[in-house]
């Protein structure tokens, strides 16, 4: 088990690196930031001192190692706009993009397995082609339309819950979230419904996948010959089977979550790291755009590490299979 969490934690650094090298030259060659900053009346030793002050009048490869000894610092680089460090604004609008990407996961989560069983159970059911027709258009129907029916239908026609913002913060166990307030909860629940939708849609036909090439195996019938009941035999030899690979999928799909929320977060201006880093591309503000890629960069090594780490328990021939190779 050491070699296997070693051998990825060097994988992990090596794509981190990789990525840092993609991000920062994607990024630092698009663009003029000078003449975003600059006021349009501004001479020329205005502006060269502006391009001296933030650093651009370096060779591009002098730019990355620079940015490569502040990030092992802890320091990504100031932001050109707000003048704070890119680091300080990522974090600081970091809790309200985690809230909303882990109440979109328990949703896809509680929805969407126990509607998967039901329709893996009973296949034929018309309710189980139903929901597989709604898990359809979950995949197929795009997420800024969809934001934009939720907030007419729920906030502008029936009036049950906020269309924008974030709400009132609560506090419990040290931790501020608008999650543990009544106001917070009515704020969040459109924009996460929104960004869950399409988890929704996956974690139903990953778990009804599942339940019905479980239900073909020979240890549900040798359950059966043994007398248990199909309660049993449901919750404790097919869902721990079927588990893991939905763990796998669901693991991976929060990262996505936390990535990928930029349109929910436009739509229900929800202040996250989505909306700052639209806030960041208009205004070509480097350092923030760069910050926020390498942030979500390191969340999907660390969220693929952990699920690699999980699947490893759940099922020891991972391990195997690896030292193999």
């Amino acid at each position: 088990m050491t070699v296997f969490v070693i051998r990825r934690l060097m994988q992990a650094l090596l794509v981190v690196f990789l990525m840092s090298v993609i991000v920062f030259f994607g990024v630092n060659i698009v663009g003029d930031p000078v003449y975003m900053l600059v006021s349009p009346d501004a001479d020329q030793a205005d502006i060269a001192a502006t391009i001296e002050r933030l650093g651009l009048d370096r060779p591009i490869h002098e730019q990355y190692w620079l940015f490569l000894k502040g990030a092992a610092q802890g320091d990504l680089g100031n932001s050109f706009i707000f003048g704070e460090p890119a680091l300080q604004l990522i974090l600081h609008h970091m809790p309200a993009t985690m809230e909303l990407a882990f109440t979109a996961l328990m949703l896809a989560i509680v929805i969407g397995i126990p509607l998967g069983l039901y329709a893996g159970l009973y296949p034929d059911n018309p309710i189980s082609k139903g929901i597989m027709a709604g898990s359809i258009l979950g995949f197929s129907l795009p997420t800024f339309w969809v934001g934009l029916m939720l907030i007419m239908l729920f906030a502008v026609e029936l009036g049950w819950v906020p269309a924008t913002g974030r709400g009132d913060l609560g506090t419990f166990l040290g931790i501020e979230s608008s999650l543990f307030t009544r106001d917070g909860l009515s704020h969040i629940f459109l924009p996460a419904l929104n960004l869950a939708l399409l988890k929704i849609s996956l974690a139903i036909r990953l778990t009804r996948a599942g339940v019905r090439e479980a239900m073909g195996q020979d240890y549900v019938k040798y359950a059966r010959a043994k007398g248990l009941s199909t309660r049993r035999i449901i919750f404790v030899h097919v869902m721990k089977n079927i588990m893991i690979p939905v763990v796998t999928v669901m693991g991976l799909e929060f990262g996505s979550l936390i990535g990928f929320s930029v349109v929910t977060e436009t739509i229900f201006a929800w202040p996250g790291m989505g909306k700052l880093l639209i806030d960041a591309i208009l205004q070509l503000d480097r350092p923030v755009v760069v910050a926020y890629l390498m942030i979500i960069v390191l969340f999907f090594v660390l969220i693929n590490l952990i699920v690699d780490i999980l699947y490893s328990l759940l099922d020891p021939r991972v391990r195997l299979q690896d030292q193999g190779t």
